[in-house]
């Protein structure tokens, strides 16, 4: 195996780190990470999404928390991937998104890309930079922070 393939998820192997099944699960691939670094993956956004049934009727447009909630799955593999902390009973859980901008609507068919930057972490908690785009249009960008919590104290 390549260093490039090391550094491929397909779905299975998202499905396997992520908790989030249909319709939540929004991250079909990625297609590159650094440990510590940064992840590249992707969604393909389809007209099958149950969301464009009600945002908004005639003119679906993919809602800007959903791309807020798939940066931020993208971020919890690159979390995932740079630890060494066991990880059962451990959910990745946002503690907070600063400077949320939306920049283009995102629309059925297009490719969501996914970049998450990886900003600092200490302990449990984990800051990144997020940003969403289409074609290489930016779409979307945040700073997000979360952290690794115990499942047992939710």
């Amino acid at each position: 195996m390549t260093a490039t393939e090391q550094n491929i998820l397909d779905i299975r192997q998202i499905l396997e780190m992520l908790p989030h099944r249909y319709p939540f699960l929004l991250v079909d691939r990625v297609e590159n990470y650094v440990p510590f670094k940064s992840i590249d993956a992707y969604k393909n956004v389809t007209m099958n999404e149950p969301f464009f049934q009600g945002h908004f009727p005639g003119v679906p447009v993919m809602p800007g928390v959903l791309i807020m909630e798939a940066l931020a799955q993208a971020g919890g593999l690159l979390v995932m991937k740079s630890t060494d902390m066991p990880l059962e009973n451990k959910l990745f859980l946002f503690t907070g998104m600063e400077k949320v901008r939306f920049r283009r609507p995102v629309y059925p068919g297009d490719k969501l890309e996914l970049k998450c930057l990886l900003l600092r972490h200490k302990l449990k908690l984990w800051k990144m930079e997020g940003k969403a785009y289409v074609n290489g249009v930016l779409a979307a960008e945040a700073e997000m922070t979360a952290a690794i919590m115990d499942k047992e104290d939710m």
